[in-house]
């Protein structure tokens, strides 16, 4: 059983950045595939971006160039750097993990563990 914690969100201008971090609690953190996905008011939730054990990377094209993603499994935490932020990128951020998956099967099939969510505000 994994909890995840993030932390890290808040309010910014547009063309601003955050950095969002997702603890999780277990002692395998190094095996599980790592994702972050959001969910805008009025819309289904979308994968944003994952990296593997072996640190792969997969972005959604909405993101790509703008947030990095990251882990450090001596910290058993994950990251999202979100740069040049836009209006658009408002959401509840959430992450998830799942063991010994691709990045790209994360993003289509979503997480065995989820995080509460965090807001992410971006103002024009």
């Amino acid at each position: 059983q994994e909890t995840l914690v993030e932390s890290g969100g808040g309010s910014v201008q547009a063309g601003g950045s955050l950095r969002l971090s997702c603890a999780a609690s277990g002692r395998t953190f190094s095996t599980y595939t790592m994702g972050w996905f959001r969910q805008a008011p009025g819309k289904e939730r979308e994968f944003v971006s994952a990296i593997n054990w072996s640190d792969n990377t997969y972005y959604a094209d909405c993101v790509k160039g703008r947030f990095t993603i990251s882990r450090d499994n001596a910290k058993s935490t994950a990251y999202l750097q979100m740069n040049s932020l836009k209006p658009e990128d408002t959401a509840v951020y959430y992450c998830a993990a799942t063991r010994l998956i691709s990045a790209q099967a994360l993003s289509r099939i979503g997480g065995t563990y989820w995080g509460q969510g965090i807001q992410v505000t971006v103002s024009s």
